[in-house]
């Protein structure tokens, strides 16, 4: 059975994150996705802790006053992106499922922490504004290559770009140079947000409108089980 790096924590599989899913609701929201088009825009993620959303919304509330023209994430929507699939065909669903869950099966959990600002491309001239990762990023990667061999194997494009955990914060509307937002972002470049356990990935369906993007879980997997 494959493990991943030895920063992982063993004893943390099968802990349900604070905010995530029950497996009702999850079936719930497993259904409710399925019912327009027939194609999902989905990702998969992992859900953040309680913890780690609080600090993350009281920086995004600090950064607001100096930052006015950036769509910020909501609370609620906060997460770390492991894959994005763009629009998958409702039949092709459950063989994502199938896949996903076979990768959590032999993937171990681990600690995440969340810590620094930063942005791309740059903090000079941002566009996204994100939280990093000050440690679990190379158990955090290696989960992510799974997913992405996982996935390919079932016709999904691979990542062109290398893969580098962040949460996003927000995204800029107009990008230029803002020497304001530069500077705050530069003083939080190594600020503590808290620490949460992977211990399970969530397929979640994205659904576009002008007020902003909503989030259904359609399913989820625990690791090492």
């Amino acid at each position: 059975m494959m493990r991943g790096p030895s920063d992982r924590t063993a004893g943390a599989a099968g802990n349900r994150e604070p905010g995530w899913p029950n497996p009702e609701a999850a079936r719930r929201g497993r259904r409710a996705g399925l019912e327009d088009s027939g194609r999902v825009r989905a990702f998969v993620a992992v859900l953040l802790s309680d913890e780690v959303r609080a600090a993350l919304a009281a920086e995004i509330r600090y950064l607001q006053s100096r930052a006015p023209d950036v769509a910020w994430v909501p609370p609620e929507n906060l997460h770390l992106t492991l894959k994005f699939l763009g629009a998958v065909e409702e039949e092709r669903v459950p063989l994502v499922g199938r896949a996903l869950a076979a990768v959590a099966a032999r993937m171990d959990a681990f600690d995440l922490a969340i810590a620094g600002l930063g942005a791309f491309p740059s903090v000079t001239r941002p566009r996204v504004l994100w939280a990093g990762i000050s440690a679990g990023a190379e158990a955090l990667a290696c989960l992510a290559g799974e997913i992405e061999d996982a996935l390919a194997a079932l016709g999904f494009a691979r990542e062109e770009r290398p893969f580098a955990g962040h949460v996003t914060l927000g995204r800029v509307r107009v990008p230029r140079r803002d020497p304001v937002l530069g500077e705050a972002l530069a003083a939080g470049l190594r600020r503590p947000f808290g620490r949460t356990v992977v211990d399970r990935l969530t397929l979640i369906r994205s659904d576009l409108s002008p007020r902003g993007a909503r989030y259904t879980p359609l399913d989820s997997w625990p690791l090492g089980t």
